[in-house]
């Protein structure tokens, strides 16, 4: 039996849902029996229709948060392009290995295209008319340009692209907020190399600092 199509704006009507990529496939969401919406048809492209096939979870909002943060997983090496350099660094480099040069001519539009598709929010989804409300709460976090699901998201990922500790890098951040996140990654650099016991001793003294100023 075939699966309602959730109405599709005009103008994303060739587009995944998941990723806003072209794309001419269809992903079948099989809600379960607890779920707050009903059985449902999305455009996907392949990638995103292959990890949603493997995060049902219970809801399709849901679904969407497993695909991005395994898009983000999977591109995280484009993604640190971004972190690493600007686009006028990178259009000025004087690259002579014809390895580098390579990257450099491709490097931007690959961060581009994967910032854009984590950044994607899809368009609010309506079933036969009735829009489908989305019950999760929005743990989204924004920085430097990119939507992560949820800071720890934002977490995970830089861990992975800068080598950092991410209990560490949680633990700043849990004490200086997500609104000062670009700081907690600063500190978490600037003690890359440090032991445990001078970490535990930072953390120590951020709650202190901030027991002082309240």
């Amino acid at each position: 039996m075939t699966l309602a199509l959730v109405d599709i704006p005009f103008e994303v009507r060739h587009h995944c849902w998941f990723c806003g990529e072209p794309c001419n496939l269809l992903f079948e969401y099989h809600a379960p029996t607890h779920a707050r919406h009903p059985s449902l048809t999305i455009p996907a492209c392949k990638e995103c229709r292959d990890l949603a096939k493997f995060q049902p979870l219970t809801s399709i909002y849901e679904c969407r948060t497993a695909v991005k943060d395994g898009l983000m997983r999977r591109y995280a090496k484009h993604l640190a392009i971004g972190l690493n350099w600007t686009k006028d660094e990178l259009a000025q480099a004087d690259f002579t290995c014809k390895t580098l040069q390579s990257f450099q001519r491709s490097a931007w539009f690959m961060y581009e295209v994967a910032r854009d598709r984590i950044n994607f929010a899809g368009w609010p989804l309506v079933l036969d008319g009735v829009p489908l409300a989305e019950t999760l709460p929005d743990t989204r976090f924004n920085f430097d340009g990119i939507s992560y699901s949820s800071v720890f998201a934002a977490i995970e990922h830089y861990g992975k692209v800068m080598a950092l500790d991410k209990s560490f890098l949680s633990g700043i951040a849990a004490i200086v907020g997500k609104q000062r996140f670009g700081y907690a990654i600063r500190l978490a650099r600037l003690h890359l190399v440090s032991d445990a016991a001078t970490k535990r001793r930072v953390i120590r003294e951020l709650l202190q600092d901030q027991s002082a100023a309240s």
